[in-house]
């Protein structure tokens, strides 16, 4: 074996230097590399009925992208998780399927719990609703199971967020809600880990 040259020898504090930091940003992250730091603080928005006469105004929502979406838009298909309309003299949620858009996204409706005390979302698919209206009640929380979207490292993933209304004004045609979203893929959980 020959020993190193001079310009292998400079390179070693450099090489050392950069696994010595890897080293420490990986401990820096604790033990899963794989964690997300999410937080269950919920961010609030306001949405438009599809019933608005003004067709310019967002009415859908897409929770993992955190983004409203005017639903009217030819691009928005397939982009956005739930809608808000005006149904019967009440403001309601519209999974994309109720437009006949096909899509994975379905709402869930839990009864007689505060958004802080809803955990986890239902594992039984037979509570969502994909291609229904649902009634938007004060003091009802639901969760909004995401349409299907590329993940990380080629998988298929769905999130879950949880939805509170906060204020409901049916003629103006409004909805604003307070959520939460769990970054994951495919986790129920909708508080993060502690």
């Amino acid at each position: 074996m020959t020993p190193p040259t001079r310009p292998e020898r400079a390179r070693w504090p450099v090489t050392f230097a950069l696994a010595a930091a890897l080293a420490v940003a990986a401990a820096a992250c604790g033990d899963d590399p794989f964690e997300f730091d999410w937080s269950d603080a919920p961010d609030t928005v306001l949405l438009y009925s599809l019933a608005h006469p003004d067709l310019n105004l967002a009415s859908g929502f897409a929770f993992l992208a955190r983004r409203r979406i005017r639903v009217e838009s030819p691009s928005a298909t397939g982009t956005w998780d739930a809608a808000v309309d005006t149904r019967g003299g009440e403001i309601v949620l519209l999974p994309p399927g109720a437009l006949g858009v096909t899509s994975e996204a379905r709402i869930a409706t839990i009864d007689g719990m505060a958004l802080e005390d809803v955990t986890e979302a239902p594992a039984d698919t037979a509570v969502y609703v994909g291609d229904q209206p649902v009634p938007v009640q004060p003091g009802t929380v639901y969760v909004v199971k995401t349409n299907r979207v590329p993940g990380s490292f080629g998988s298929r993933c769905v999130y879950y967020a949880k939805v509170e209304a906060v204020a409901i004004d049916v003629a103006a045609g409004t909805l604003e809600f307070r959520y939460v979203t769990n970054p994951v893929c495919n986790s129920r959980d909708l508080v993060p880990p502690r």
